[in-house]
């Protein structure tokens, strides 16, 4: 008989990379990631794995051309379950999109996020939750060339230990065209942007403190 695993049986990978209204083949132009038969997160915030959750897979990974003020983001196998925070990265992919070492060191800056609401009376509200297609507008002033686009969901459902919290990550591969002379940040690396104490990956969501204002990303 087989069983799932609870811990991950509502697990979230993001396979798809949607262009408008079109929804592209799975791992077609998004890295195929690690945990894509395991569903298992990263929970370890230092791993290298935090970059786009694989290792080899860039080479065998096609680039969608795209332009710049288009429609972008990812689909995910299901919608998501676990409570979290959910944001959506570009790095300028040097040399190219395809390469396994794009992505590497401070390139990466947010474009996107669904951050959970909360308020004294109501506690939490989760807009990333029941939902499986995140997109966002590419910046028309983006400069041309080939990015990755990563997408990252923090579950903290488990996240009131150290190491609790767990990621679930992928990276597509894109060939901007169009765009302009804009100059984005701030940039961060992954690993690096976190270090795990973070309040926002740190924090039991079911017994809050009485000073708590709100979550912090």
């Amino acid at each position: 008989i087989f069983e799932l695993n609870p811990a991950v049986a509502w697990s979230d990978t993001f396979p798809d990379l949607v262009v408008g209204s079109t929804v592209t083949a799975d791992y077609q132009y998004v890295r195929m990631t690690d945990n894509h038969y395991s569903r298992s997160p990263v929970t370890d915030v230092t791993s290298p794995l935090m970059k786009c959750y694989e290792t080899n897979t860039a080479s065998s990974t096609s680039t969608y051309t795209v332009a710049a003020g288009s429609t972008i983001g990812f689909k995910a196998d299901q919608a998501l379950y676990h409570p979290g925070y959910l944001d959506i990265y570009m790095a300028k992919a040097n040399p190219t999109a395809n390469t396994e070492s794009a992505g590497s060191g401070a390139v990466w800056f947010k474009v996107a996020e669904w951050v959970p609401g909360w308020t004294k009376a109501g506690g939490f509200t989760w807009p990333s939750e029941n939902v499986q297609t995140f997109t966002f507008t590419i910046p028309k002033c983006l400069p041309a060339g080939e990015y990755l686009v990563r997408i990252e969901h923090i579950a903290l459902h488990s996240a009131s230990t150290f190491g609790g919290a767990q990621l679930y990550i992928a990276c597509a591969q894109i060939k901007v065209t169009g765009g302009g002379s804009g100059n984005p940040g701030p940039l961060v690396s992954f690993p690096g942007a976190y270090n795990g104490n973070e309040p926002g990956i740190l924090l039991n969501i079911y017994n809050v403190p009485s000073t708590y204002t709100g979550y912090t990303a």
